[in-house]
């Protein structure tokens, strides 16, 4: 009997023992999982993020793989976080509905910042900036928007850069694209080209001796995240003020874009 009650106690004791050990195991599982669920992610331990996939070269496609500045910042921004990247590609006119809807944890697809927009989703801090920039040759005269009334300033056709241009002069010739445009200009034709800073960037990395004087207005690119997601919304620009901190957002802009746009750009006094 006596071995009896001590098989039993000892049985017991290792219950009571497994028991405790399981409840640490399960809490830390808990905790894991409590973590991963305070984002609401899509997929747990994956950051969903969606981009076009059609915009050289913030996002386009290398074979299978989708590439580019948006790209790398939607992996690096998992990566801060602590997840694991999870890059979809999608038309960008149903983009934020995806956000929206929750098919995508976060959109980083080089969406502007506008009040319709902000009306289905909230936006991070903006990641980088752009928006009509006056690119001339280098030894024009061009320096201020004064300097451009009555100048012949080219602009791809049916871009809104043509209402820049009319506020300045009425000699605006169009032309099929904004590299055309800007390919003309290096030639020696026109006296300016209105158009995107990243486009003008893209084309002097590309060897076009143009150069961007200054710029007409500032458009801010942010990160789309779903209304009801404060806690990622908050992780994402927590992401990002560490990316530019440290350096590592104009490193991977100067690595994808051939140039720095991420600080905000001062905007020319009239």
């Amino acid at each position: 009997m006596k071995k009896l009650k001590i098989l039993l106690f000892s049985t017991l004791l290792l219950a009571v023992l497994a028991a405790c050990g399981s409840d640490d195991s399960s809490e830390g599982a808990s905790d894991a999982e409590g973590a991963a669920n305070e984002f609401n992610l899509t997929e747990d331990g994956k950051l969903t993020f969606a981009s076009s996939g059609e915009f050289k070269p913030f996002s386009y496609m290398e074979g299978s793989d989708m590439v580019g500045f948006d790209v790398a910042v939607g992996e690096a921004i998992a990566e801060k976080l602590g997840l694991e990247p999870n890059p979809q590609r999608a038309k960008f006119s149903g983009i934020v509905t995806g956000v929206t809807e929750g098919r995508y944890d976060i959109a980083v697809a080089s969406h502007t910042i506008t009040e319709e927009r902000l009306e289905q989703v909230d936006f991070s801090d903006p990641y980088y900036y752009s928006g009509p920039v006056v690119y001339t040759r280098s030894d024009s005269d061009i320096e201020t928007e004064a300097d451009l009334q009555g100048k012949e300033i080219s602009v791809a056709r049916g871009t809104t850069y043509l209402d820049n241009a009319k506020e300045y002069t009425d000699n605006i010739p169009q032309v099929d694209s904004d590299v055309v445009a800007l390919q003309s200009l290096a030639s020696g034709h026109h006296d300016a080209v209105i158009t995107d800073d990243v486009t003008g960037l893209t084309a002097i990395d590309a060897g076009l001796e143009i150069e961007g004087k200054f710029q007409l207005g500032i458009a801010e690119q942010a990160v789309a995240v779903n209304k009801d997601n404060d806690a990622l919304l908050d992780a994402v620009n927590e992401a990002l003020q560490e990316m530019k901190d440290s350096g590592e957002l104009a490193e991977l802009s100067n690595e994808w874009i051939g140039g720095d746009i991420t600080a905000e750009p001062e905007q020319t006094e009239e």
